[in-house]
């Protein structure tokens, strides 16, 4: 089946979940209310949004269909970059052999995937689509490695690790709860699931280097 033609991480890394269960809840609930209450309660429910991370189960599958597949693939490229780039940032800036290890693992798999995700955009003949998602990542991440290059020595390494574990995390939930329920394209879903474990393991890595660090 054909994809759709309609395919650095924000400060703190709630990252990719944050944008998107934000983004997506905004659109669930665009025309939501008519009556007064109804406007009262979606009032309330966007200031806690804003003032807190979103509840474990706020990314629904139903409202990823809000993202069309183009849309998807994006925003995988766009997270594989981000995490590249801040590799690079760590292996240039880092000073304990675990972090730069750790960043060189970074830039090695998730260049890997970007190249998966554009191999595939090409064979399908669809240009991955830029939103409101992947946007916000760019901005993001931006910021974050504005902050990351104010940092050096032992304060940069654990910055950039604890970075890592809860960027991870909130991946590992897009995919689970957004992107591969929300994926219509069989081989862009296949490629999002074969994907999976290998940020599960990031995950596991930046956990063991961020315990070692703060021993």
């Amino acid at each position: 089946m054909p994809i759709s033609s309609s395919a650095t991480r924000i400060v703190n890394l709630s990252l990719l979940s944050l944008a998107t269960v934000t983004w997506l809840g905004a659109c669930a609930k665009k025309d939501a209310a008519n009556s007064d209450s109804a406007r009262r309660a979606d009032s309330a429910a966007s200031a806690s949004t804003m003032s807190a991370p979103p509840a474990a189960d706020t990314a629904k599958p139903a409202a990823a269909a809000t993202l069309n597949d183009a849309q998807i693939a994006h925003i995988a490229v766009t997270a594989n970059s981000i995490d590249s780039a801040a590799g690079a940032l760590a292996k240039q800036k880092g000073t304990s052999k675990a972090a730069k290890d750790f960043a060189q693992d970074m830039i090695r798999d998730h260049s890997a995937v970007n190249k998966k995700a554009v191999a595939l955009a090409t064979k399908l003949k669809v240009t991955p689509e830029d939103n409101d998602v992947s946007k916000s990542l760019k901005s993001g991440a931006d910021a974050n490695m504005s902050n990351l290059q104010g940092k050096s020595g032992a304060d940069f390494d654990k910055a950039y690790i604890d970075n890592e574990v809860t960027y991870h995390q909130s991946v590992l939930d897009a995919l689970d709860k957004t992107l591969i329920p929300g994926a219509q394209n069989a081989e862009l879903k296949s490629l999002l699931q074969s994907v999976r474990p290998n940020f599960e393991a990031h995950l596991a890595h930046a956990k063991s280097v961020q315990a070692s660090l703060n021993k």
